[in-house]
């Protein structure tokens, strides 16, 4: 059985280490990429695709067994070979729970690197089972709302073509997310995902990005590059503000998406690539092409296929998935996550949140810093969310309670909304914390 050319990423803080695995899979016929550290590796895997991570466990900042439960959640296909000069049962075993392939030891034996990519390529070759009706989620896509899921239905049958895709939404919605869903579900997704941030790129480099130039085309450009088109040559390449690009690049593009061949900046040779574009923008582009800002034949070349994403205040009974996944995320390894108290969670479907899923993610990230406890209150929260509870404050009790039953049901819905916790339900009350033991004892509250 010949077994699969495989894209793979080498992580080591030793460029020694990197260059010895980098020339031996090379010669097999892999395609290799490198990581000095655990950090550059996440980031590295979430522009682009890889069958099979080689990863170091002792590294400076992110060691590698954080950097696999990160990449885990970026990528949960690529499979993680954790390779130490510090072999123990210990370390192996916690580096298998968190869902690497195999585990290999320093000094490298080549023998053995040469098996566990072996063993990988031929689990990955067997026969695949009944399809499932539903395709697997990564953990980035979070919602069961039905603007959501329309959304993600929509992705999934796009998926199944090479159709230009236009995603629109205001900013914060998840057009990224959703544009690596397409890909994710399409054929192309052992092939690199390549995302590219228009509006971050200074104009007069953003050819040279997409394109690449050649060796001596511009003052600093000491070597020939290839673009971003070229490295993801086989895969999926994401232009996000795609309504920022000027005018002059909007008619390279737009040349570009006609034929898939790239000229390099400086260069004359022709380059023919096979990419999927993906484009995203949260302006108005037939305002843009009103305005004479954007090019209308490619607008028309883009929008084959339109996305519309919903913002967060079309989507609130997703706020609550949403919140649990960046607590989890934001979690130690192997670190049980903090909770959102029910009053909190209330707010935060409240709150219009204008920033939308982008805006709820610092806020839940905000308020895992300010919270000392296992879970976060109302107080925690930014103040314009907190606003949202100002209404619940005039609400009178229904009349026939008397204050001694108003008394016990604040009591305990204190103590439901602090879960229990006694010293933070007495500063709530604003009574002491032996007051509020009396007034349990008083009115024989059991939660």
């Amino acid at each position: 059985m010949s077994l699969p050319r495989l894209r793979i990423l080498v992580v080591d803080d030793q460029s020694s280490v990197r260059e010895l695995l980098r020339a031996v899979l090379e010669s097999d016929g892999h395609d290799v990429d490198e990581a000095p550290d655990g950090a550059s590796a996440v980031e590295r895997l979430k522009s682009e695709f890889h069958d099979l991570a080689i990863m170091d466990i002792r590294m400076p900042g992110l060691d590698g067994v954080e950097a696999l439960a990160r990449m885990k959640e970026i990528s949960p296909e690529t499979g993680v070979v954790m390779m130490t000069a510090y072999a123990s049962v210990e370390t192996a075993v916690k580096a298998m729970k968190l869902g690497a392939f195999d585990y290999i030891t320093k000094p490298i034996d080549i023998e053995e690197v040469r098996s566990v990519i072996r063993k990988f390529s031929s689990r990955d070759a067997e026969p695949a089972g009944e399809p499932s009706a539903e395709p697997v989620r990564p953990r980035d896509v979070v919602g069961s709302s039905e603007p959501f899921l329309a959304v993600l239905d929509l992705a999934h049958r796009v998926a199944e073509s090479d159709a230009t895709v236009l995603i629109l939404g205001e900013s914060g919605t998840g057009k990224e997310v959703i544009a690596r869903e397409i890909h994710r579900a399409s054929s192309r997704v052992r092939k690199p995902f390549v995302a590219v941030n228009c509006s971050a790129i200074p104009e007069g480099l953003l050819e040279s990005e997409l394109f690449g130039h050649e060796k001596g085309s511009f003052t600093g450009a000491v070597r020939q590059k290839k673009g971003r088109f070229e490295t993801a040559d086989g895969g999926t390449v994401f232009l996000d503000e795609i309504g920022d690009m000027s005018p002059a690049l909007q008619a390279k593009l737009l040349r570009f998406l006609q034929d898939l061949i790239v000229q390099r900046v400086g260069g004359t040779a022709d380059v023919q690539v096979d990419v999927r574009i993906l484009a995203a923008t949260n302006r108005d582009l037939e305002a843009e092409i009103s305005g004479g800002r954007f090019r209308e034949d490619l607008y028309f070349r883009l929008n084959v296929v339109t996305i519309t994403m919903p913002p967060l205040r079309e989507r609130r009974e997703d706020v609550p998935q949403l919140v649990e996944h960046f607590l989890t995320s934001l979690a130690p390894p192997g670190g049980k996550p903090k909770k959102m108290s029910p009053r909190a969670t209330r707010l935060a479907m409240a709150y219009d949140w204008p920033g939308n899923v982008r805006e709820l993610e610092n806020a839940v990230q905000r308020a895992v810093v300010l919270s000392r406890g296992e879970t976060i209150f109302p107080e925690h929260l930014p103040a314009k969310v907190q606003a949202e509870d100002a209404g619940d404050a005039d609400e009178l009790p229904p009349i026939g309670k008397t204050m001694r039953d108003v008394e016990r049901d604040t009591i305990i819905q204190t103590l439901r909304e602090t879960d229990g916790n006694r010293t933070h339900a007495s500063r709530v009350l604003g009574i002491s914390r032996r007051t509020l033991q009396n007034k349990i004892k008083e009115y024989e509250i059991d939660l």
